[in-house]
């Protein structure tokens, strides 16, 4: 069967063109213009997707077939393009019924070329084969503006759905450029509203507990290098010219225009008493127009000096992905689960605008993960917030899968954060063993989240870092009565 882009060949038509037309179209679209003031941030992401969308047109052009009535219609003009003018007259009538049949447009104009003219003049075959490949044109260019005003809609149509639930999570989730990119690409999944509201509600969660927000951002963070000199650093030579009198005695050598205040002229000095021309003043001792004293017996030498080598000390705290670990025990429900809900939603956040990946692992009697940050990251993340917390405490089996998960080389480098109440049994010494492996020889670090006050010390020596968010009542009303 004959494909439209073969028909777009033969006839020599510029699909390119018409491809941009639709592009264009859709991008100027109320909707897309209206998203765009509203959330600026998310123009760059869309925009990335245009070299898709491209070639979404250009499949379609080249997957849809010709109607039949049409591919026999161009075969036909093919065949009489190689005809003499001789050829072409004797089979004029077999054209005439083929043209009948196909329902072709050009079938009256063709009778009108042909109707007092028997035998075809040289002229007159030219002119008739223009005619008719023009016919051909405008039928395959309706044709081609009808495949892609079809696929302009459903692709408007997907970039609604897109811009909908973008602009809903956008407050949420979005820190920076790189977040609103990687948000729009995870966004082409097929959700509905009712699905991401719940990460709308974690977030609105989140913006009532800005403690929370701040502890993912402190742990998110890495530290820039400072160039500082040390105290023992060796010193070095420094070579540079400086102006200095020279033994001669200075005298006056003549006049110049410069800003050098300390030789002006008395003119130039009065001028700046008076008020209506103290801004002129300034004007021109900024562009070095003054009129000063030129000095004769200036010199310049070579300066030598020695200065302390300043060092680069690197404090870095390299972005590797995050591998975060929540107790869904009985004990961390209620309140607990929100604020651990939340806080990893705010760890999504850090990911998404640091270019990081997000793993989430739920231990109790086993260990569920979702990969938050993938392409599939808002559907991984709305079936982590719609888990409830029931089960037991299994830290053990929890240290275990971070140190599974640690091996690969593509986690080389991560962040190993627990979200718990730490009220639990004592760690195995093989485990102690195995996370302390991981700290020295593969500088992993691993960071605690302590939703209480009462967890065992033992538990907690284990981390690098422990980042303490009390949610009991007491403290509950502190940080209310702080904000």
């Amino acid at each position: 069967m004959l494909s439209v882009e073969a028909l777009d060949v033969i006839l020599a038509i510029s699909e390119g063109e018409l491809i941009e037309s639709v592009i264009i179209a859709l991008l100027a679209a109320p909707q897309l213009a209206l998203f765009f003031e509203k959330f600026p941030r998310m123009k760059n992401a869309v925009t990335k997707d245009i070299p898709r969308w491209r070639e979404l047109l250009k499949s379609r052009l080249h997957d849809t077939n010709v109607p039949q009535e049409l591919a026999r219609e161009v075969q036909c003009y093919q065949e009489s393009q190689l005809l003499t003018t001789s050829q072409l007259s004797a089979k004029l009538p077999e054209i005439l019924r083929l043209l009948e049949s196909v329902d072709s447009p050009f079938f009256a104009q063709a009778q009108k070329l042909v109707a007092d003219t028997p035998r075809l003049t040289a002229a007159q075959q030219t002119l008739f084969l223009q005619r008719w490949r023009l016919s051909l044109v405008v039928q395959t260019t309706s044709l081609n503006q009808q495949l892609l005003e079809d696929e302009r809609d459903q692709l408007l149509a997907e970039v609604q759905q897109r811009l909908a639930l973008s602009g809903q999570l956008e407050p949420v989730l979005v820190d920076s450029d790189n977040a609103a990119g990687r948000l729009w690409d995870m966004s082409a999944g097929s959700l509905k509203r009712g699905d991401y509201q719940l990460i709308v509600q974690y977030g609105d969660f989140l913006a009532s507990q800005p403690e929370l927000l701040k502890i993912a951002e402190q742990l998110g963070r890495s530290k820039e290098a400072k160039a500082v000199p040390r105290k023992d650093a060796p010193t070095e030579i420094w070579r540079m010219l400086v102006r200095e009198p020279a033994t001669v005695p200075e005298q006056v050598d003549g006049l110049q225009r410069s800003d050098d205040i300390l030789r002006l002229l008395p003119p130039e000095l009065a001028t700046l008493g008076i008020s209506e021309l103290e801004f002129e003043f300034y004007r021109r001792l900024v562009e070095k127009q003054l009129l000063t004293y030129r000095l004769h017996g200036d010199s310049w030498r070579e300066k030598v000096v020695e200065r302390p080598v300043v060092h680069q000390d690197f404090d870095e705290q390299p972005r590797g992905p995050f591998i975060v670990c929540v107790d869904t025990s009985g004990s961390m429900g209620g309140f607990n689960e929100q604020c651990a809900k939340a806080f990893c939603l705010a760890l999504m956040r850090v990911a998404l605008a640091d270019n990081r990946r997000c793993f989430i692992m739920l231990f109790s009697s086993e260990v569920v993960r979702y990969e938050v940050c993938g392409r599939d990251g808002i559907e991984q993340a709305i079936r982590f917030l719609s888990q409830r917390f029931r089960g037991g405490t299994d830290l053990a089996s929890c240290f275990r899968a971070i140190a599974e998960k640690m091996q690969g080389s593509e986690w080389f480098d991560a962040d190993a954060v627990v979200i718990s109440d730490f009220i639990a049994q004592r760690l195995p010494d093989d485990v102690v063993t195995q996370v302390k492996d991981l700290q020295r020889k593969h500088l992993h670090r691993f960071h605690a989240v302590a939703m209480s006050g009462h967890g065992k010390p033992g538990i907690m020596r284990i981390f690098d870092h422990i980042w303490r968010f009390d949610t009991g009542m007491r403290s509950r009303l502190l940080r209310r009565w702080r904000r």
